[in-house]
Formats: structure tokens, sequence, C-alpha cells
């Protein structure tokens, strides 16, 4: 018979709140996750330290047990019933079987029956912050034998480390998080999940600075929903939200990556186009537009008809070579648009020199 026919699949009982110790184990989001050195040097100094070729820092899931850092040998992951570590998180906080091969629980697992062969198994446990033993750091030998009353303080206090750079590094992913979410709560507005005013200034100036330095197009879009009093007061302000949560949401699937798209105040919607001249910045607003009025919209079951006016503007590199200019002649081109008649596109005039 060979052996590979001889592996066996533990078949140990899991702890009874297994649950509650894979929830611990999945907060910390570390599962498959790439290879990091700080695990390796840990790994790598508890086999020296314990004086054997092989170490591992294994994290045991609901059917695997996966492999985070690893010294000796390269491997990913095992199923959870081929591998020892199955074994340390039934409430051990040690585990230590001085010879895998006279153990009925280890000596038909594929590790002892295969190569390298592995005869001697030692283990702390991976606690968590709430108790739970969410994996191993582990050391193992070909050779019979076990580890002495030093070997044992170190390997433990290596554990201690393991499971602090578990938790450091979830609380950078944490903080990480946090301020990404501040930073758009500080930068997008709620109702339309378009730039804010502030942020929506901000870029412009970065992108005016920009254009002036390489002397390259950038234009400005104002838009302004027609009447959009007359829909708050004759529907209600609720109704005025959902027309302008609709519209923002048309404008962010209409922008290029490029484009910043805010909302300036208001009903008064605006979009930052780099890289586009004057006439492209027009057709960009006449197709807007014409979305913008074939958009359905309801107050309760009734259809509500919703149009907008548009005022475009360009970097000439002359008259308008900066922000507040820019924004200056869209605005006057939206004035004209609405005493135009609404629901149209207008863009900059320049008096001739």
């Amino acid at each position: 018979m060979l052996a590979a026919d001889n592996v066996h699949t533990l078949t140990t009982s899991r702890p009874p709140a297994d649950q509650f110790r894979l929830a611990a184990l999945h907060r910390y989001d570390i599962l498959d996750s790439p290879a990091c050195e700080d695990f390796s040097f840990l790994t790598e100094l508890a086999a020296r330290i314990c004086n054997v070729p092989y170490a591992f820092v294994s994290l045991v899931d609901a059917d695997r047990v996966w492999i985070k850092s690893c010294t000796g040998m390269h491997m990913g992951e095992l199923p959870r019933g081929e591998s020892y570590c199955s074994l340390a998180v039934l409430g051990e906080a040690a585990t230590e079987i001085p010879d895998l091969t006279a153990d009925y629980r280890t000596a038909r697992m594929a590790l002892t029956v295969n190569a390298p062969h592995m005869r001697m198994y030692s283990s702390v446990a991976l606690t968590s912050s709430d108790g739970f033993a969410i994996g191993t750091l582990c050391v193992m030998d070909t050779k019979p034998g076990g580890l002495d009353d030093e070997q044992r303080s170190i390997l433990s206090r290596l554990g201690r480390q393991v499971m602090a750079l578990i938790e450091l590094r979830a609380s950078e992913r944490t903080l990480g998080d946090a301020v990404r979410e501040l930073e758009l709560l500080a930068t997008t507005d709620e109702l339309t999940g378009l730039h804010n005013r502030r942020s929506l200034l901000q870029r412009l100036r970065f992108e005016a600075a920009r254009a002036k330095r390489f002397r390259s197009p950038l234009s400005a879009v104002m838009i302004d929903l027609d009447h959009f009093k007359r829909i708050n007061d004759e529907h209600g302000h609720s109704a005025g939200d959902q027309v302008l949560a609709g519209v923002g949401r048309l404008l962010r699937e209409s922008v290029r990556v490029i484009d910043i798209a805010g909302r300036y105040g208001g009903e008064e919607l605006c979009v930052i186009l780099p890289n586009t001249p004057l006439e492209g910045a027009l057709k960009f607003a006449e197709t807007l537009r014409a979305k913008i009025e074939a958009q359905l919209h309801y107050a309760g079951a009734r259809p509500l008809p919703v149009t907008a006016s548009f005022g475009v503007a360009a970097f000439d590199h002359m008259e308008i070579a900066d922000a507040e200019s820019l924004l200056r002649q869209a605005d006057a081109a939206l004035y004209r648009a609405k005493h135009a008649g609404r629901n149209r596109v207008e863009g900059a005039v320049l008096e001739p020199h």
C-alpha cells in the first residue's frame, strides 16, 4: 500500500463556539492577504530559536487552515482535517506532540506519512482580543522530540507578537477605512453624490493651475434646473430632493473619470472638463441637456417633467485664464440661457478687442 493511501483526515470535534471563533478570525480580514515581511521574520525567528527547520503562522478557517507565512517549505493552505493546527483551537494555549507517528490523531495525516514526514509539532495559539483561538504559531521537525522550557517560553512570546501584528494590521485597515469615509463625507454632497461646493472649487483651482501651466484646454459647464422652486412649492421638498438625487446620479454616469461634477449650490450644478475645449464642452452640455429632459421623475404617481439650462465657458488663456474668470463666464452664459427661454445651452461670449 502506498503512503498516500494511508492519509487520514482528522475528525476531531470542533469547539462548541466555533462560529464565534470564526467571526473573530474573519473580523481581522487577514485570510488570503498578501505575504508580509514582518510575519515572515517572526516565523524565521521561531524556527531558529526552537532549532527546527519548519515554522508556520496558520489561521484556522471553517474548512481549511490558511498559512499566512512559513519557513522551510512553501504552503498556502491545508484542509482543516489535514492540519495539526486544527488541534490548537480546541482550547489549549499550547499544543506539543513529540512524535506525530505515535499520536492516533496525527499518525496518518498527509504531512506525517508523506514528505517531508513530520515527526514533531509544537504550537501556541493566536488568541484574539475577545479570547478566541484563531490560529497558531507553530514549529515542526522531521525528528521526534520537543522544546525545552526556554524555547516554549520564547515561542509563546513570539506568538503574542504575531497576534499583536495581526491586531495592528487590522487597526491600520480600520483607520484607513475611517479616514477614507471622512474624506468622502468632507468632499461629497450627500443628496446628489457629487462633489460639494468646497471640493468642487478646490479641484477647479488645481485644474486651472495645471491648464495655465501647460496651456491645455479647460472648460466649465454651469447647470441650473428650470423652475425648481415651483417643484418644491407644488410637490414638496421631498420631491425636489428626489429630482436632485436623480439628476446627480445621471450626471455621475455621464462624466469621464477625469471630469469633476459638483453641486455648486441649491439646484445649481457644475461640471469641470479638463482637456476639453469650448466646442467639446458645448457638445457635452447639449447631450446632458437632452438626457435630463428625457429622464423620468415622479411626484407620487404623477410624472414630473424636469429640464435644465446650461452655461459653458472655456479657457482662452487671455480673458479667461483662471478659475474665477472661468466660472464667471460660465455663469454669465447660464444667465443668458435662462433668459432666452430655458432648457437650452449657451456658450461664453467675449467682447472683441
